[in-house]
C-alpha cells in the first residue's frame, strides 16, 4: 500500500455526508477505468480514494472486509469493491461496484483480442509481443518471490511449496487436488502446531483520517444483518443465473459444445482462485491449453500480457481465453468468428465473477456480525504455500515455451532470454512497474524482431 499521510486532525475534516447512489456510480466507473497495478495497486488506489481522501468508510473497517475477501477464492480487489458497494448502497450497489470493476476490462480485452488473433502476424505487432513474452515470464517469477517472501515464514510452509511444485511439475498432479491435499494439510497443522500456520493478513489500523461515513462505531445497516431467510434467497437466486444460462447451452450446444464446456470449466476455475489471479493460472493453461486445446502455450502468455496491460482484474485474461477459443472455433461458423470469440468472452466472465458476487452478497451479513480478526484461516495459509509452488511451475512453463519456441531439441532463443533477464532485475531489482516493464520490452522485441 502506498505511503500514508498524517493523519487529519478531526477538527479539520467536515461530518461526514450522505453519498448518494449517482455519486457512488460514477466513483465505481472511474475506478473501472483506472484499477492498473493488480490487486495490490487496486486495493491501494481504493484506500487512498475511499479511506484517505473521500472518507466513505473508516480504516480499521476497510481492513476488516478485505480480511474477508482474502479468505475467499476470487479477485479480492473486485470482491472488495463489491462489499463496500453493498454496504454502502445495500444489493444494488455491491453489483454496481463488482460490475463497474470488470466491465471496462472485459470491452477493452476483446477489442484487443480481436487485434491479436486478426493482425498478430504483422511484423509490428509480432515484434511487439517477442520482447512481451519473456517479460511476461519475468512477470510470473515475480509473483511467485512476491507472494512466497509474504506466505513462505517457516519450514512447514517451505515444504508444502515444495510439495506443491513437485506434485504438478512431476508428477502432473490436477491443480485442485493440490489445493485440496494443502487445505487438509492445513486443517490439521493448524490443530497440531497453530503457531506454524498462522496468516497475518492485513493489521488492525493505526491511523485515522477523521470522521466516515461507515465509521469503526457505525452500526451496520439494517440490509447487513444476518438473516436465514435472505440467505436462502440469495442462494436461490444464485443458483437460478448459474443454471438458466448453463441450461441454454446446453439446449443450444450439447453438453459437449465450446461454449458449454467453458461455461462448466470456468465454473470450477471461479472456486480455486485461492491466491489470486496467478494461482488459478496454471489450471486455466492446464485445461484451456492441454485438455481442451482452445489456445497454444504462446497464445496463453500472449493472454497474460494482455490483461497485464488492461484495467481490472488479472483473472479477466480468462475472456482472451474465451475470446480466443471461440474465434479459432469458429463456434457460430467462418462468418461470426467475431461475435462467437466476444460471446464466449462474456460467458466466461458471467460464469468467472458470479461466485465472487454471491460470496459477498451472502457472507457480507456474516461479516459484519463481527468486527474481530476472522480465525480458521490456516488451510487459507498452507494453499497460499501451495500455490507459490505452483506459480513457479508456471514460470517454468512459460521459460521453456519462450526460450525454447521449438522444444529442447532446438536452440536456445538468446534474444528472448536477455530480455527476461533485464525484465527481472528491472522487476526485482528496481521495483518498476508491470506497465512500465512490459511497453520496455515489446520496444526492445520490435527492434529486435524488425533487425533480424
Amino acid at each position: 500500500m502506498s505511503p500514508t499521510p498524517s493523519p487529519i486532525t478531526q477538527q479539520a475534516v467536515p461530518q461526514p455526508r450522505t453519498i448518494s447512489l449517482r455519486e457512488a456510480f460514477l466513483f465505481w466507473l472511474k475506478l473501472g477505468f483506472i484499477s492498473f497495478g493488480g490487486p495490490a495497486g487496486q486495493i491501494s488506489i481504493m484506500h487512498q480514494e475511499l479511506v484517505e481522501r473521500r472518507r466513505w468508510i473508516s480504516e480499521r473497517r476497510f481492513l476488516h472486509a478485505l480480511n474477508y475477501c482474502m479468505l475467499l477464492p476470487g479477485p479480492e480487489a473486485q470482491q472488495l469493491a463489491t462489499y463496500i458497494g453493498w454496504l454502502m448502497h445495500r444489493t444494488w450497489g455491491g453489483v454496481i461496484a463488482g460490475v463497474l470493476f470488470v466491465l471496462p476490462s472485459l470491452f477493452v480485452l476483446i477489442a484487443l483480442s480481436w487485434v491479436y488473433i486478426a493482425f498478430g502476424e504483422v511484423p509490428v505487432v509480432a515484434g511487439l509481443f517477442y520482447g512481451i513474452k519473456p517479460a511476461v515470464t519475468a512477470i510470473v517469477v515475480q509473483a511467485a518471490h512476491r507472494i512466497g517472501s509474504r506466505a513462505l515464514k517457516n519450514a512447514w510452509l517451505w515444504g508444502i511449496a515444495a510439495a506443491s511444485f513437485v506434485a504438478i511439475f512431476v508428477i502432473n498432479l490436477p491443480f485442485p487436488l493440490i489445493v485440496l491435499g494443502a487445505a487438509v494439510i492445513g486443517y490439521f497443522g493448524g490443530r497440531l502446531a497453530p503457531e506454524k500456520f498462522r496468516t497475518g493478513g492485513h493489521s488492525a489500523a493505526k491511523h485515522s483520517y477523521g470522521p466516515a461515513v461507515i465509521d469503526d462505531d457505525t452500526p451496520s445497516p439494517e440490509h447487513a444483518r444476518f438473516s436465514g431467510l435472505k440467505l436462502a434467497y440469495l442462494a436461490v437466486i444464485g443458483a437460478i443465473l448459474w443454471t438458466l444460462p448453463m441450461a441454454t447451452l446446453t439446449a443450444l450446444f450439447g453438453w459437449e459444445g465450446t461454449l458449454t464446456q467453458m461455461a462448466w470449466f470456468f465454473t470450477k476455475a471461479a472456486l480455486l482462485t485461492f491466491g489470486g489471479a496467478y494461482a488459478v493460472l496454471p489450471y486455466v493453461y492446464q485445461g484451456a491449453v492441454g485438455h481442451y486445446g482452445w489456445l497454444t502455450p504462446t497464445q496463453m502468455i500472449d493472454g497474460l500480457a494482455l490483461g497485464e496491460t488492461t484495467p481490472g482484474p488479472l483473472i479477466m485474461v480468462v475472456a482472451f481465453v474465451g475470446f480466443i477459443g471461440a474465434y479459432v472455433q469458429q463456434v457460430f461458423g467462418p462468418d461470426q468468428a467475431f461475435v462467437a470469440g466476444a460471446v464466449a468472452a462474456t460467458l466466461v466472465t458471467w460464469f468467472t465473477f458470479l461466485p465472487s458476487f454471491l460470496f459477498i452478497l451472502a457472507g457480507g451479513p456474516l461479516v459484519e456480525s463481527t468486527h474481530n480478526e476472522l480465525t480458521f484461516t490456516a488451510p487459507l495459509t498452507a494453499i497460499t504455500a501451495a500455490v507459490v509452488g505452483v506459480i513457479l511451475n508456471l514460470a517454468c512453463f512459460f521459460a521453456y515455451h519462450v526460450l525454447w519456441p521449438k522444444g529442447f531439441e532446438g536452440t536456445l532463443d538468446w534474444p528472448s532470454l536477455l530480455i527476461a533477464i533485464v525484465a527481472g532485475i528491472a522487476l526485482l531489482r528496481f521495483k518498476r512497474g508491470v506497465i512500465e516493464v512490459l511497453i520496455g520490452c515489446g520496444l526492445i522485441g520490435l527492434v529486435v524482431h524488425l533487425m533480424f
